[in-house]
């Protein structure tokens, strides 16, 4: 049984002592996908370099709304940057693609209330940046629902649509987001035991609009809630995932990876028939 973990932080500092060993065990236990996902430049950096280095890991880059740079100036040069690493692949004629997407990015009023307009016009760039090379996105949206749909639907669509990364509990942005054909990622939250609706929510997405993360080395789901997370811990959202749709987690593991690729445009060469337990 293989696992794909669609988003994941091993360019975290919280990583910086045991990243690689981290990496070589995650494989070995049946993770063999992996998407590094960026936030600013240098993370967005040591995504790409991750993803050169390893060839099951990933690459999303971008500008989150947590770290939109305080001058205009400064953010105009930071969306250059991104596109000039999206350039430095393509010119490098490599047959396999590692960026497969613009992420994370998008709106988020819980910890930033001060420049929503800034952060809405950052998330549009963005956009836009994805529609000219034909990429999806991944979103991160936090106490902005409304703001975030409303830039989707009536202000700048996103030709590839997507992912609602660490997608938050709430019934109307799930059904916005599906109306859209956006997919829907669950991560450690919906094993935490005080998350109320989390089997309704996890049950209003179909099979085919499933990813499953672990936001690592945040979130870590129950049983290891509390530690450092990682992407072996993403069995763990599988297994509740099967729980709450009343399937076996073989179907769960094996739905979120085709589902995974074929938004990421990656080739699924199918499962090797990895032995792997929640142990």
């Amino acid at each position: 049984m293989e696992f794909f973990d669609s988003h994941s932080h091993y360019n975290d500092g919280k990583f910086n002592n045991d990243r690689e060993e981290i990496i070589k065990k995650t494989y070995e236990e049946g993770i063999t996908k992996i998407i590094c996902a960026g936030y600013d430049i240098s993370s967005s950096k040591m995504s790409i370099e991750l993803a050169n280095k390893h060839k099951w890991i990933y690459s999303i880059i971008g500008i989150s709304p947590n770290d939109i740079p305080k001058k205009v100036g400064d953010i105009s040069n930071q969306i250059k940057e991104i596109e000039k690493m999206i350039l430095s692949e393509q010119q490098t004629n490599k047959q396999v693609r590692k960026i497969v997407a613009i992420g994370e990015i998008g709106l988020d009023y819980y910890w930033n209330k001060e420049n929503k307009e800034i952060q809405k016009q950052v998330f549009i760039s963005q956009i836009e940046l994805a529609n000219k090379y034909n990429l999806p996105i991944v979103i991160h949206t936090r106490e902005a629902v409304d703001d975030t749909i409303d830039i989707l639907k009536n202000v700048c669509a996103s030709n590839k649509k997507g992912v609602f990364h660490c997608c938050p509990l709430n019934r109307e942005l799930v059904k916005q987001a599906l109306n859209l054909g956006y997919y829907i990622s669950f991560a450690g939250p919906i094993t935490f035991k005080n998350s109320k609706n989390a089997e309704e929510i996890v049950n209003m997405v179909p099979l085919n609009k499933i990813l499953i993360e672990t936001d690592s080395p945040y979130l870590a789901p129950e049983p290891k809630r509390g530690s450092r997370n990682d992407c072996r811990n993403v069995k763990f959202t599988a297994q509740k995932i099967a729980e709450y749709k009343n399937i076996m987690l073989e179907e769960v593991a094996k739905v979120t990876y085709e589902n995974a690729c074929k938004i990421f445009d990656i080739t699924f060469l199918g499962a090797s028939l990895r032995k792997t337990s929640l142990k």
